[in-house]
């Protein structure tokens, strides 16, 4: 057995947690009736399905094989992703997202320690690089529609009706056909009565 490298632990929670993320990330896909949230929620679903996969092959070529780990808020993430009676907003918040978001903008995440390990080889630093670049990037992209989402809610939540429903003129078209069929029965029955 080959010499069980420093860094194969995080290697294994990645592939293991990126897997993971896909399924949910996929069930969220299938559940969102918003086609803009659709196209980034398919862009992350592929790259953690890709990462996991990535980071489960390099295990495999260090000689080792990817072993499973709990979590046992899956089942609950799993259920707010895949769910129909919550917003695609409602969604975002119950999964920590604007707190994470707030967090990225601190200062340093949780990717600035992954080189701190000067024994990391090539390969795998090239993987940690692709899979770093990716992972921010994806961030950038949740966040973008999160804002969105947040900003069509406050619009909507600051419309006023006449904004969101403007009956007047239709009601104002019915009482009159309203009156019209009125006068029209009225002319009807006198007609009727004289005839008979």
């Amino acid at each position: 057995m080959a010499d069980k490298p420093t860094y194969l632990q995080r290697l294994n929670g990645i592939a293991v947690a990126e897997a993971r993320n896909h399924r949910y990330f996929s069930a969220w896909v299938d559940a969102t009736p918003d086609d803009d949230l659709r196209a980034v929620l398919r862009t992350v679903a592929v790259r953690e399905a890709d990462h996991g996969m990535a980071f489960a092959k390099r295990v495999d070529e260090l000689g080792f094989v990817v072993e499973p780990t709990d979590d046992p808020n899956f089942e609950h993430q799993m259920a707010i992703a895949s769910s129909s009676s919550l917003t695609d907003l409602e969604k975002m918040e119950e999964l920590g997202y604007p707190a994470y978001f707030e967090h990225a903008d601190e200062g340093p995440d949780l990717f600035d320690t992954y080189f701190a390990d000067h024994s990391i080889d090539p390969q795998t630093g090239a993987l940690y690089g692709r899979f770093i670049a990716e992972e921010r990037d994806t961030i950038r992209l949740l966040r973008a529609s999160y804002d969105r989402l947040r900003h069509q809610f406050e619009r909507a939540a600051r419309a006023t009706p006449s904004e969101t429903t403007n009956l007047g003129p239709l009601v104002a078209k019915v009482d009159a056909l309203c009156a019209m069929i009125g006068d029209v029965t009225d002319a009807l029955m006198s007609v009727s009565s004289r005839d008979s």
